[in-house]
């Protein structure tokens, strides 16, 4: 069992396709085929079912998969490890909740930029669990999420604390009025989601309607045109309050704070480029909060 035949693996585990990972890979298709083949003969077991809208992974593919995250991951740590330099650079993999990269970050990244240039930002946005999943993946070098973390193979420290309202359309005259309406928030996972459910539950509100949206400014879009409201931080909508597009009440003390945490893995390697990030988050939230 050869690293680049893990790859592979993991890459068609990921895409649930050969079109898909040999675009990707920018491997010809029968390349790939030919790779899992043997890795099943080698291993003796079927790692993938194979249907008309892909491949999906058997129980043995998925017990494969852990491990290749693992052994893949190690590969580029011990390759960062040792080409690594006191000088910040190379690529630097960083998630971000879309509400804590539309407020937040945009300054803390222009800043370590600035003092960095040689380094290779990128940003990927999601809800918090598929966040935890991309870090423990090795897919991402850190990522900031919108709830506590307390996954055994992770690590965290605070960054930002919000405060969260209900945001709703601009002539909606009270809370009572506001909490009749259609909840507009992200799918499953979201963290701001899983307060607010909590804090309905509690009041007694057990079957809200529920719209399910995929962006940041969908959702306060659809907000600002009275389709519905939405829990989310205060920063987040205080232009558009301010310019009267949104109006905001206060939710109870108990529900009303959360605090943003920057998670990486705790056996991960930690690159000059990710170390000198790490040292300015606290910089960054005193700046900016």
């Amino acid at each position: 069992m050869e690293s680049p035949d893990l790859r592979v693996f993991q890459m068609v585990a990921r895409e649930g396709s050969v079109t898909k990972a040999a675009q990707r890979l920018g491997y010809v298709q029968s390349n790939i085929t030919a790779r899992i083949r043997q890795l099943e003969s080698e291993l003796q077991t079927v790692l993938f079912y194979r249907h008309n809208r892909g491949m999906s992974l058997t129980s043995s593919g998925k017990t494969l998969l852990a491990y290749a995250d693992k052994i893949v991951g190690l590969l580029d740590e011990a390759f960062l490890a040792l080409s690594s330099s006191g000088e910040p650079s190379g690529p630097l993999l960083i998630g971000s909740t879309q509400t804590a990269a539309a407020v937040r970050l945009p300054k803390l990244l222009a800043c370590y930029y600035e003092r960095h240039s040689n380094v290779q930002l990128s940003l990927t946005t999601g809800h918090s669990q598929f966040l935890i999943e991309k870090v423990l993946h090795y897919e991402l070098d850190g990522a900031f999420i919108g709830c506590s973390c307390t996954h055994p193979e992770l690590v965290s420290i605070p960054a930002f604390e919000e405060e969260l309202v209900i945001a709703a359309g601009p002539h909606v005259a009270d809370l009572t009025e506001a909490l009749a309406k259609p909840i507009l928030v992200f799918s499953a996972g979201c963290s701001y989601r899983d307060v607010l459910e909590q804090w309905l539950q509690s009041i007694g509100n057990t079957q809200p309607t529920m719209m399910e949206f995929g962006m940041l400014e969908a959702i306060i879009g659809g907000v600002s045109a009275g389709l519905g409201i939405s829990l989310m931080p205060k920063a987040v909508v205080h232009k558009h309050e301010a310019d009267g597009l949104i109006r905001t009440f206060e939710i109870p003390d108990h529900y009303r704070h959360i605090h943003t945490e920057f998670i990486t893995r705790k056996d991960a390697f930690v690159s000059s480029s990710l170390s000198t990030f790490m040292a300015m988050l606290p910089e960054s939230s005193g700046a900016i909060n």
